[in-house]
């Protein structure tokens, strides 16, 4: 997975958390539910707010 595959990423997150509604996340919580998917190490530019906002979009997408 690369990080310009949000939909992907969004659809890992909804997998391991379908209960958690992304709505109420916090970007730090979000940050951490990434890093901790498979194949992603911490890097900085995955705390790009920008990169977290397209994740949680295509995240609420699959509600």
């Amino acid at each position: 997975m690369r990080w310009t595959d949000t939909q992907q990423i969004a659809e890992a997150l909804y997998d391991e958390h379908p209960d958690v509604n992304p709505l109420k996340l916090r970007f730090t919580e979000l940050h951490a539910m990434v890093l901790e998917l498979d194949g992603f190490d911490d890097d900085p530019e995955k705390s790009n707010e920008a990169i977290l906002e397209a994740i949680l979009q295509a995240w609420l997408d699959e509600l």
